[in-house]
């Protein structure tokens, strides 16, 4: 009865027929990802959108409070996120170019190059609060 059950075959793959799928998928994806360049940068721009809405949020609260923009992103409460050269997880570094009592402008530069052309993207922001694309990558 021992015997019967060690001896019993288990269907499974062997080892040709696994690199045999990996290299169908591995053709598949190279044919597939210039068409999803595009979206990767879309997607990956939605970060340098949030965080200047998040900037224009604290200009804007700052302008109430003491009647003008700010150059200073400590008096805004604000902390831009670690990029990933510095081992954190953001893809833009951002500064504040202009600021006056009435107007100010934030910018958000991209420190990599999401699909490879060599033009890194760039958004701006204003007091009127809609980001802009400056540089499409």
């Amino acid at each position: 009865m021992k015997n019967s059950i060690l001896k019993k075959k288990i269907p499974a793959l062997n080892l040709q027929e696994t690199l045999i799928v990996l290299a169908i998928i591995g053709i598949l994806l190279l044919l597939a990802l210039p068409n999803l360049m595009p979206l990767i940068s879309k997607a990956k721009s939605v970060e340098a959108q949030t965080q200047l809405k998040a900037i224009y949020n604290a200009q804007t609260t700052h302008r109430y409070m003491y009647s003008k923009f700010t150059m200073n992103f400590n008096e805004l409460d604000f902390e831009a996120p670690r990029t990933v050269k510095e081992n954190g997880t953001a893809n833009y570094r951002y500064e504040i170019t202009n600021a006056s009592d009435a107007t100010f402008k934030a910018r958000a530069e991209a420190i990599t190059d999401f699909d490879g052309d060599g033009i890194l993207n760039v958004w701006e922001i204003d007091e009127n609060g809609n980001p802009k694309q400056i540089i499409k990558d």
